[in-house]
C-alpha cells in the first residue's frame, strides 16, 4: 500500500488557462480521499495528474515517497476506474478482468485465482463468461472495478464511476464500494461531483472550486464547520439557507436579527464569537433546511413565511417559503412529527412561522464569505 503527496501542484493549459492552482495534500496509506466540486473545478484533472494521464505543469506528485512526475502511468503501480467502464467489447468478463495480468504474462493459476476472487467479492461470478453488451450498467461497473482490483496496485483511483448509473444503482454501488474498501484495504482517491457520494464514502473530503482547494476535512468537519460560504452551500442537500442579517453585541450577549426577529446566540457559538473578538455588524447567516423548526405566531424569534412549493419526500416535507422581504428559504420538516391535519395545512399560499436555535447558526463575512468562527 502507499501514501500519496501532492506539493504545489499546478496544471496550465496553453499559455494562461489554469485548471489546478497550488494544490497541496498529504494522503495517508489506506485512506479514502474524495475530491468533490462542481464541473470544471479541477478535480478530475488532479486525479489524472496523479495517474500520469495529464502532464504536471508545476509541483510534484509522490507515491510511497517517490516522485512520479516523469513516470508513465503503467510504472506508477496505480489502478484506475473510469466513468465509462472502458471494457473491451469482444472479450468476456473474465478476460476483461484478466487483461493486465495477461500483459505481464502472469501464470495461469495466478490469473484464475485473482480473477475469481475479485469476482466473488463483487458478486459477478455468474457473469464471467458473458460479454459486456450482455450486462447492465451496474454489472459493467463491477467488472471495471474488478479489472482494477486484480492488479494489486498501491493506489486505487476512481473518476466519477457512478455518474452513468441511475439513482437506485448509484445507491447500491455506493454500498458496494464501501464494502470493497473493507475487502481490499488500499489507498483510494475518488472523484465525484455528488456531495452525497463524498459524504458517505470519504474518510476526508477535498472540496474544490476554480482549481483551488476550499477545504479539506472529515465529512463531519465540513458539514458542521464549513470554512467559507461556498463549502457551506455545496455540502448538504437541499443546500444551506443564507441571508444577510445583523449581528449585534448588547450587554455582553450576541443576537442576530433575521427578518425582524431577534434570536440570542448562546452556548458554544457565543463563546466562539467572543473568543474571536467579533464585534458585530452586517453578516451572512447560514441555517440548514433541516435545522428550521415550526413555531407559532407571537413566539420569540418566529419568522412569518408564505409557502410557495410543498415537496412531499415521504419521510419529510421540503417547504419552499418566502418571507416578507421576498427571500426564498427551504425548510425540511419530518412528517412523523406532524398530524394529518397539520400536514394538510402546509399547502401553497399558507402562512407559517419558523425559527431556529442558535447552536445551528453559521456566521460568514458578507464580503469575503469566510466563516467568522474558523
Amino acid at each position: 500500500m502507499a501514501s500519496v503527496k501532492l506539493t504545489n501542484v499546478k496544471k496550465i493549459y496553453g499559455k494562461d488557462t489554469v485548471a489546478v492552482q497550488d494544490f497541496n495534500l498529504d494522503i495517508a496509506d489506506k485512506e479514502f480521499i474524495v475530491f468533490v466540486g462542481p464541473s470544471g473545478c479541477g478535480k478530475s484533472t488532479t486525479l489524472r495528474m496523479i495517474a500520469g494521464l495529464e502532464e504536471i505543469s508545476e509541483g510534484t506528485v509522490e507515491i510511497d515517497g517517490a516522485v512520479v512526475n516523469d513516470l508513465q502511468p503503467r510504472d506508477r503501480n496505480i489502478a484506475m476506474v473510469f466513468q465509462n467502464y472502458a471494457l473491451y467489447p469482444h472479450l468476456t468478463v473474465f478476460e476483461n478482468m484478466a487483461f493486465s495480468l495477461r500483459l505481464r504474462k502472469a501464470p495461469q493459476e495466478e490469473v484464475y485465482e485473482k480473477v475469481t476472487k475479485a469476482a466473488q467479492i463483487l458478486g459477478i461470478t455468474e457473469y464471467l463468461t458473458r460479454k459486456p453488451r450482455a450486462l447492465s450498467g451496474g454489472q459493467r461497473q463491477r467488472v471495471a472495478i474488478g479489472r482494477a482490483m486484480v492488479r494489486d496496485s498501491k493506489v486505487f483511483l476512481m473518476d466519477e464511476p457512478l455518474s452513468n448509473l441511475d439513482a437506485k444503482l448509484r445507491n447500491q454501488m455506493r454500498a458496494e464500494i464501501i464494502l470493497l474498501r473493507k475487502n481490499i484495504d488500499t489507498t483510494f482517491i475518488y472523484v465525484t461531483h455528488d456531495q452525497t457520494e463524498a459524504m458517505t464514502l470519504g474518510d476526508r473530503i477535498v472540496i474544490m472550486k476554480d482549481g483551488y482547494i476550499q477545504q479539506v476535512g472529515t465529512p463531519t468537519e465540513v458539514f458542521d464547520m464549513p470554512d467559507n460560504l461556498f463549502v457551506a452551500e455545496f455540502i448538504g442537500a437541499p443546500k444551506m439557507n443564507t441571508f444577510c442579517t445583523e449581528l449585534v453585541l448588547e450587554g455582553g450577549k450576541y443576537y442576530v436579527k433575521p427578518y425582524g426577529a431577534k434570536i440570542e446566540v448562546t452556548g458554544k457559538k457565543a463563546e466562539m464569537l467572543n473568543k474571536k473578538g467579533v464585534e458585530g455588524g452586517e453578516i451572512t447567516l447560514g441555517v440548514r433546511p433541516e435545522h428550521f423548526v415550526l413555531a407559532k405566531k407571537g413566539d420569540r424569534g418566529a419568522i412569518p413565511c408564505k409557502i410557495v412549493v410543498n415537496e412531499m419526500m415521504g419521510s419529510e416535507l421540503h417547504l419552499h417559503v418566502t418571507e416578507e422581504n421576498g427571500d426564498r428559504l427551504i425548510v425540511r420538516i419530518p412528517t412523523i412529527i406532524l398530524s394529518d391535519d397539520e400536514r394538510n395545512a402546509l399547502t401553497y399560499g399558507e402562512t407559517i412561522y419558523v425559527t431556529f436555535d442558535s447552536k445551528v447558526m453559521h456566521f460568514f463575512d458578507t464580503e469575503s464569505g469566510k466563516n467568522l468562527l474558523v
